[in-house]
């Protein structure tokens, strides 16, 4: 029978591939962006399932509770400091992209590789 992190495991390595095939191949810079994002989407998923145990409980040891039925708070916290950083740097390329669409025109990113110095 198959289990959750292994279905997690999988969705998170396909949400990391289609992400990178997306920067890979997509002209559009929006495009591209939204590709990190669901790549960044994989990798948090991917931390998450790592700290993953079946069965587990919240990491408050209380009398009586052994530490190999909790799951890992690490990666939790990890995550949600990856969730804001993931933000600001998505602002940070769509900024980007608005300031090259003012100035060239196009976020056509073939139509910029032509605009060398």
């Amino acid at each position: 029978m198959i289990s959750i992190a292994q279905i997690l495991y999988a969705c998170s390595f396909a949400l990391i591939t289609i992400g990178l095939y997306a920067v890979l191949v997509q002209r559009n810079l929006i495009r591209i962006v939204i590709g990190l994002n669901i790549a960044d989407l994989g990798v948090n998923i991917l931390l998450v399932t790592l700290g993953y145990v079946d069965g587990g409980r919240v990491p408050i040891f209380t009398a009586g509770q052994g530490a190999q039925h909790m799951v890992d708070p690490i990666p939790q916290a990890l995550v949600l400091t990856a969730i804001v950083i993931g933000f600001g740097v998505t602002v940070l390329m769509l900024t980007l992209v608005m300031r090259i669409y003012v100035k060239y025109g196009t976020i056509d990113a073939s139509r910029l590789r032509g605009l060398k110095w």
